[in-house]
């Protein structure tokens, strides 16, 4: 790996190109679309952690000439980069510490207005509840198209239902939490 320490986000772009080789700008909506919903990267990142990849060794890319614009360069996984992933994924997880703005906000919900601390706990049960209607119509997606590949645990099919699913789970004890919040306090 020549040194360098990969980050987190360099792992989840090598998750990504371990699927299939992609530009830059299609990393940036692969990291939007596909794990948006449990880690997030911006644009602006993407870029100088391809190029510490690229300087580790872990992937490497084809320029591919575009007529009035500079290369775009489709970056593939390499083999240590495969090896490099593999071994990361199942390293143990360090705990840190969770920061979630709003069970703080609920912490300190008594000292509030009870109508305005309901309205936000109701926004914010509708927010997780339309997210979950999304989750939802994606799985129903999977099913559909990936049918048997969900239940083999050597597919990328797999583990992308795998961390949907965790998706799921979050989304609905979010909203259902909210919801019981926002009900305490529209009584109170």
């Amino acid at each position: 790996m020549r040194g360098s320490k990969v980050s987190t986000l360099g792992y989840a772009l090598l998750g990504l190109l371990a699927r299939e080789a992609l530009t830059g700008y299609e990393l940036t909506g692969r990291v939007r679309e596909r794990i948006g919903f449990f880690w997030g990267a911006g644009h602006s990142q993407i870029y100088p952690e391809l190029a510490k990849l690229e300087g580790a060794g872990l992937v490497t890319y084809e320029p591919v000439a575009q007529e009035g614009k500079p290369d775009k360069k489709i970056y593939s996984i390499t083999d240590a980069g495969q090896a490099a992933l593999a071994g990361w994924a199942v390293t143990p997880v360090e705990p840190g510490p969770t920061r979630d703005e709003l069970t703080l906000k609920a912490y300190s919900a008594w000292a509030a207005d009870s109508v305005k601390a309901a309205e936000l706990f109701r926004g914010e049960e509708r927010r997780h509840r339309e997210r979950l209607a999304e989750y939802e119509r994606l799985q129903a997606w999977m099913h559909e198209e990936w049918a048997e590949a969900l239940w083999d645990p050597g597919t990328p099919e797999f583990a992308t239902y795998a961390t949907l699913r965790r998706g799921l789970g979050y989304e609905r004890e979010y909203a259902e939490w909210c919801g019981w919040l926002a009900g305490s306090l529209e009584q109170r």
